[in-house]
C-alpha cells in the first residue's frame, strides 16, 4: 500500500429494521457461514492439518470435494469466503503460538546458543516446523535441506524436537470458535449473526425511493434490499453483521483513505492516560472527562447482569436482549473515545505524541468490583484508535519508557519522593505540587524529548 494511504474500517448501517422473511434469509447465509467455518476448524485447525494450510488450495479442493456445499445449498460466493475465513483464523492461530514459543526460548537459560538457533530454524521453516510436530523426516529444498543439517548436526535435534512438541502442546493459541468447533462441531451459529460478501454478490441501489445494498441470498436470482443511511459505495469486500432482535443490519469494509497532512500541526504533546479521565496532556488539558463515568456504568451494569444470569441459569433465561443491550453501551462507549479523539487533534495539532507503553494487566487484588472494572477498561480499544487516527493525520506516537514514571517528580527529577493526596502529586525534594496525571504527562514529553524511547 502506497505510504501516503491509510486503511481505516468504514461502517454502514441499515436505516431501517428489516422485515422478518428477509432477515431469515440473511440468518441463513449467516448460519450456513459458520457451519463450514466451524467444519474448517475441526478438520484442519490440529497439527495434522498444518501440512495443507499454506497456501491453503489443498484445503479448497477438499472443501469441493467434501459435498458440504451441496448439502447446505450455500452459493460458492459464500462458501469459499467462509472456507479462507477459517483458514485466516487457523494460520494466525499457529502464528501467535509460534510467537508465544519463540519468546520461551529466547528467555530459557537452559538451552544453548546453537539449540536456540536450531529451535528458532524450525520455526522459521513451515515444512520443518510441521514435519517436527507429525513426527516426520524433515525434507526440505536442496539449500534449506543443507542449512537444517548442518544445524542439526551441533545439537541433539531428536531432544529438540521433543521439546518443541512439548511447548507447542502447552502454549499452543486456540481461538473460541476453534475450541466450539472442537467440542461441539455441530453448534448452530451464535448471535451477532455475520458473513463475509464478495464483490459479485451484491450491488448498490434504489428502491421505493432509499438507497441500499442488494445482497445476494441462497435462493437464485434473489435478493435482499438493505436501505442505508447513507449513499457510499464500495468495491470491495465487505463484512455483513446481523442483529435480528431489533431487525438491523451493520455492514463493515476496509478502504484506503488518503493521509492528511497539516501545516500547523507542530506541536509535541505528552500524554498521560487514564481510567477516569481519558487523556491528559503537559498543559493539564483533558480529553475524555466522562469516560470513568460511562466505564462505571458499563462494568456495574455487566457484573450486575452476569450475577442474576448466574442465580437464573438453571431456567435457561437466554442473553439475547443481554447482547443486544451490551452492544448498545460499547458502541456508545466507542462513539465518545472517538469523538474526543477527534477533539484531542484538532484541538493540540500535535506533529509528535509521546506516550508510555501500557504495562500488560496485572493479577488482581483483593476488591472484586474493583477488579471487574478494571478489567473492562477500553484502553486496547483507546490505545488503536488513537494509533489509527494518528496515522490517518500524519501525527507521530512515540513510546517512551515508563518505569517510575507516575513516581518522579517533573520538576526536579526526585523518584518516590512525593506523595498523592486527593490526585494531587505532592514532591518532598523542592516542593512542586500539580495534578498527578499532568505531572506523567509531563514526565512523559520530558522523556520523549531526552530520546528515553522504547526501541
Amino acid at each position: 500500500m502506497p505510504s501516503d494511504k491509510v486503511c481505516k474500517t468504514v461502517h454502514q448501517y441499515s436505516k431501517t429494521p428489516l422485515c422478518a422473511e428477509d432477515m431469515k434469509k440473511l440468518q441463513e447465509i449467516a448460519a450456513d457461514y459458520g457451519k463450514v467455518k466451524r467444519y474448517v476448524y475441526q478438520r484442519y485447525s490440529g497439527i495434522g492439518g498444518l501440512s495443507k494450510l499454506y497456501p491453503g488450495y489443498t484445503v479448497q479442493n477438499e472443501m469441493t470435494e467434501s459435498g458440504l456445499r451441496g448439502e447446505l445449498g450455500l452459493p460458492s460466493v459464500y462458501f469459499y469466503l467462509a472456507v479462507f475465513d477459517a483458514l485466516g483464523d487457523i494460520k494466525s492461530q499457529w502464528a501467535r503460538t509460534k510467537s508465544r514459543v519463540l519468546q520461551l526460548i529466547g528467555r530459557n537459560e537452559g538451552l544453548t546458543e546453537e539449540e536456540k538457533h536450531y529451535l528458532r530454524f524450525l520455526l522459521k521453516v513451515n515444512n520443518a516446523f510441521t514435519a517436527v510436530l507429525n513426527q516426520e523426516p524433515i525434507v526440505l529444498p536442496r539449500e534449506l535441506q543443507r542449512k537444517q543439517e548442518e544445524l542439526a548436526s551441533k545439537v541433539d535435534a531428536e531432544k529438540l524436537h521433543r521439546y518443541l512438541c512439548r511447548q507447542v502442546r502447552k502454549y499452543r493459541v486456540k481461538s473460541r470458535e476453534t475450541d466450539k468447533a472442537e467440542t461441539e462441531p455441530q453448534a448452530s451459529a451464535q448471535p451477532p449473526w455475520g458473513f463475509s460478501v464478495a464483490e459479485r454478490a451484491y450491488r448498490y441501489g434504489e428502491k421505493d425511493g432509499s438507497r441500499g445494498i442488494y445482497i445476494s441470498t441462497k435462493e437464485n436470482r434473489k435478493r435482499v434490499f438493505v436501505p442505508l443511511t447513507d449513499g457510499n459505495q464500495y468495491k470491495r469486500q465487505l463484512y455483513v453483521r446481523l442483529y435480528p432482535q431489533e431487525g438491523n443490519v451493520e455492514i463493515m469494509t476496509a478502504v484506503d483513505v488518503a493521509v492528511r497532512v497539516h501545516e500547523d500541526y507542530v506541536n509535541r504533546i505528552g500524554l498521560a492516560m487514564g481510567m477516569f479521565t481519558m487523556l491528559t496532556t503537559q498543559e493539564g488539558h483533558h480529553y475524555g472527562e466522562e469516560l470513568g463515568a460511562l466505564q462505571t456504568e458499563y462494568a456495574e451494569w455487566v457484573r450486575q447482569q452476569t450475577r442474576s444470569y448466574n442465580r437464573n441459569r438453571a431456567d435457561n433465561p437466554g442473553r439475547r436482549k443481554y447482547n443486544a443491550r451490551r452492544h448498545r453501551m460499547e458502541e456508545r462507549l466507542h462513539s465518545y473515545i472517538n469523538q474526543e479523539l477527534n477533539r484531542f487533534l484538532r484541538t493540540e495539532k500535535p506533529r509528535k505524541v509521546y506516550i508510555v507503553r501500557m504495562p500488560r494487566p496485572k493479577a488482581g487484588g483483593i476488591n472484586r468490583k474493583i477488579n471487574h472494572s478494571v478489567a473492562m477498561w477500553q484502553r486496547g480499544y483507546i490505545r488503536s484508535r488513537l494509533e489509527q487516527k494518528c496515522r490517518e493525520q500524519s501525527v507521530e506516537i512515540v513510546e517512551v519508557l515508563g518505569k517510575d514514571i507516575s513516581n518522579e517528580c517533573s520538576s526536579c527529577g526526585a523518584v518516590e519522593s512525593g506523595g498523592r493526596k486527593k490526585g494531587i502529586f505532592l514532591c518532598n525534594a523542592c516542593g512542586y505540587s500539580a495534578e498527578e496525571k499532568t505531572n506523567t504527562a509531563r514526565n512523559v514529553l520530558k522523556r520523549g524529548m531526552e530520546g528515553r524511547v522504547v526501541n
